[in-house]
C-alpha cells in the first residue's frame, strides 16, 4: 500500500482499495458495454472504427476489476489517495478526450455536408440553365420555321399537304 503501516489502519486501507462491489459493478458494466458494441457492429448500426474506443475502454475496466493491483499501482504512481478516485479520474479523462475527437469529427462532417449542399445547388442551377437554353433554342427554331413558312407563302410557294410542316394550319389529317 502507499500508506505507512499503522497510520491509516485497516479502515483506511479499505477506503483506499477497490471494494468487491465496485469490482463486480465494473466487470458487469464493462461486459455489458462490450456486448452492446459487438451487437451494434453485427447489426451494421455502428462502424468498427467508432466502437474500438468503447471496446478498449471496457477491456481496460475489466483489467482494473480483475487485477485491482494495476489500478492501485497507477493511483499510487499518480499520487491519488484512493483507487476509486483514480478510476473516476481515468474515466472522466478518457471521456473528455473522446468528446474532443467527436467534436473534431462532427466539425469535419458539417464542413463536408456544407460543401455537398453547395455542389448540389450549383449542379441544379446548371441543369435549370441547360433546360432553359434548350427551350429557348427550340422556340427559336420553331419561330424561324414559322417565319420561313409565312415568307414562302407570301412569295407564292405552294406546299403539298404531305410536305406541309406539322405546325401548319392546325387542321387534322383525318378530316381530308
Amino acid at each position: 500500500m502507499h500508506d505507512e503501516p499503522g497510520i491509516l489502519g485497516e479502515e483506511g486501507r479499505r477506503r483506499i482499495m477497490m471494494t468487491m462491489t465496485l469490482r463486480i459493478a465494473l466487470v458487469l458494466v464493462s461486459l455489458g458495454t462490450f456486448s452492446q458494441m459487438m451487437r451494434k457492429i453485427r447489426q451494421s448500426k455502428l462502424q468498427i472504427e467508432s466502437a474500438i474506443f468503447w471496446i478498449v475502454f471496457s477491456i481496460v475496466l475489466v483489467v482494473f476489476s480483475i487485477f485491482p493491483s494495476v489500478a492501485d499501482f497507477a493511483s499510487r504512481l499518480l499520487g491519488i489517495y484512493a483507487t476509486t478516485n483514480f478510476l473516476f479520474l481515468f474515466a472522466i479523462f478518457l471521456l473528455i478526450v473522446k468528446v474532443f475527437y467527436m467534436t473534431i469529427h462532427i466539425s469535419q462532417l458539417e464542413t463536408r455536408v456544407k460543401e455537398l449542399v453547395q455542389q448540389m445547388a450549383l449542379e441544379e442551377k446548371w441543369r435549370e440553365e441547360q433546360s432553359q437554353m434548350q427551350e429557348r433554342e427550340s422556340r427559336s427554331a420553331a419561330e424561324k420555321d414559322a417565319y420561313q413558312y409565312k415568307k414562302e407563302c407570301r412569295e407564292g410557294v405552294q406546299y403539298s399537304e404531305s410536305v406541309q410542316p406539322e405546325w401548319g394550319d392546325g387542321a387534322d389529317e383525318t378530316e381530308m
